[in-house]
């Protein structure tokens, strides 16, 4: 009885102090990737976006959809935009409509990379035919044209709303991600860690989750901001071409409303500049963190970095 109590105790003991080490490690990482400048300025920048997307019913001045104003008006003190062919204020509809990049690169982002270390972690450890089968599905997918299965998907659901966006993106957006990782396991499948636990008897669901996962965290969260960028410019570009839901208010549906009233001819280029502006600052926001994550992957891009710095100084 005493010596169950005492292994309950160590076994406590043990997790407790594997907590704050597991925090350590995320902070160091996180260190890592905020002494990168570039990575510095796109955590600066997607935090502005993300900021904006959750107050955005403060700092906006008028509503969304608030259309009680003069149509195609230039830029005023109550309309710092203008206002858009409908009557509604371009400044409010820019800041509701950092709520559905937000949402949608976030959300399609995660969904595609949990598919994608599902199928990549799977098809890099298991062997024979059902490997071949993984395979030829992740080759189709990577042969088929992104976008214009993106298209058919989307016209054929057309009008499903932001969920069918969000799942058109996943379908289309998982197969290069997972080809990575497989690459990956491959190579940490012949280490040691992995045989030893292949020899103490471990199921491969184990050993794939617990052994070859932690040690794939970098460049997972890599994936993750590729495939977030990937999604916020999939959904603008669906979103213009019409084939979302136009009556939400989305940087991609102000796109395809300009369009539709001829924004340009009518000297109101800032309906097109202003969304498109976001849309690629968002997007960029995200490929330069991607640099940081590199460099936690990569201790070489460290040494670089840290060369270079020393040599500046």
């Amino acid at each position: 009885m005493t010596n169950n109590a005492t292994v309950a105790v160590r076994t406590h003991d043990t997790e407790d102090q594997a907590a704050p080490s597991r925090w350590r490690a995320a902070g160091r990482q996180f260190g890592v990737v905020w002494s990168n400048t570039k990575a510095r300025i796109g955590i600066i920048i997607l935090a502005v976006f993300v900021l904006v997307a959750i107050f955005a019913p403060l700092l906006a001045p008028y509503g969304a959809s608030q259309n009680g104003f003069a149509r195609s008006a230039d830029a005023t003190g109550a309309h710092w935009m203008g206002t858009t062919a409908a009557g509604e204020d371009v400044l409010s509809q820019i800041i509701y409509g950092a709520r559905i990049s937000v949402l949608v690169g976030a959300v399609a982002g995660l969904l595609s990379t949990l598919v994608a270390v599902a199928i990549g972690l799977s098809w890099g450890y298991v062997r024979g035919w059902i490997a071949e089968v993984i395979g030829f599905i992740v080759n189709l997918f990577l042969v088929i044209p992104g976008l214009p299965l993106m298209i058919v998907i989307a016209a054929y659901l057309q009008n499903g709303g932001i969920a069918v966006i969000i799942a058109v993106i996943v379908v289309t957006g998982w197969a290069w991600g997972a080809r990575v990782l497989r690459s990956q396991t491959q190579s940490l499948r012949g280490r040691d860690f992995v045989t030893a636990a292949q020899f103490s008897g471990e199921g491969a669901t184990r050993i794939v989750f617990r052994e070859i996962l932690p040690n794939m965290t970098s460049l997972i969260v890599g994936s993750f901001f590729g495939a977030a960028t990937s999604a916020i410019l999939a959904e603008a570009g669906l979103e213009f071409l019409g084939l979302g839901d136009s009556s939400i208010v989305s940087w991609g549906t102000i796109l395809y409303w300009a369009q539709n009233s001829n924004a340009l001819l009518t000297g109101q280029w800032i309906l097109l500049f202003a969304p498109g502006l976001c849309i690629a600052l968002l997007a960029m926001s995200l490929t330069l963190i991607n640099f940081g994550v590199d460099a936690v992957s990569n201790p070489r891009l460290r040494e670089g970095a840290r060369r270079k710095k020393e040599a500046t100084a």
